[in-house]
């Protein structure tokens, strides 16, 4: 499974891959309509076939090596808090690398999607999967934003993605090195 960071570590977390034993912790993300929304999820019915699909798509990911989220695990109490990976996206008829990030919302804004992006990162320059990154940030997510900006990354367009309006957020190997001097 290219572009995963399993069994990759940082401070304060670990990444594995997703498991079908995940999806009762991972439903709770979209139990929120506010995150459905940004995620551009919202048409598709319930929290339960949304979290289906997410896995649907995830497990996709992993076999076709387009990278994929990896769930995120706090060490101090071993509960999954997130997902966060290097996703292989055409944007545009552009292939493009993005880091997605998505925090279970109790645990939001304890810098856990900052650390874990910023790992992503690191991990996709420092294996040369590509020599620039984005993320994709819905213009009604402002705390993705700010991990975005906290990554390194800025604010490069706006486009209309899967019907929603986003901002692409970008990073470059010459920054990322820049930042590392």
């Amino acid at each position: 499974m290219k572009y995963t960071l399993e069994n990759q570590e940082t401070e304060r977390l670990k990444f594995r891959i997703l498991k079908d034993s995940d999806f009762q912790e991972w439903i709770k993300l979209f139990k929120d309509n506010n995150v459905s929304k940004v995620l551009g999820m919202d048409k598709i019915g319930t929290p339960k076939e949304q979290c289906e699909k997410w896995f649907e798509w995830t497990y996709d990911r992993y076999k076709n090596d387009l990278g994929g989220q990896n769930i995120l695990i706090e060490k101090s109490t071993n509960k999954i808090i997130g997902q966060c990976g290097l996703l292989v996206r055409e944007l545009n008829e552009v292939r493009e690398m993005e880091v997605a990030y998505s925090i279970l919302p109790n645990y939001r804004r304890k810098g856990f999607a900052t650390e874990a992006s910023q790992k992503c990162r690191d991990y996709a320059f420092k294996n040369n999967y590509s020599e620039r990154l984005i993320s994709i940030i819905n213009t009604e997510n402002p705390n993705s934003a700010k991990v975005a900006l906290n990554n390194g990354m800025e604010n490069n367009r706006t486009i209309e993605f899967h019907g929603n309006q986003v901002n692409i957020y970008q990073i470059n190997i010459d920054k990322w090195n820049k930042l590392n001097e």
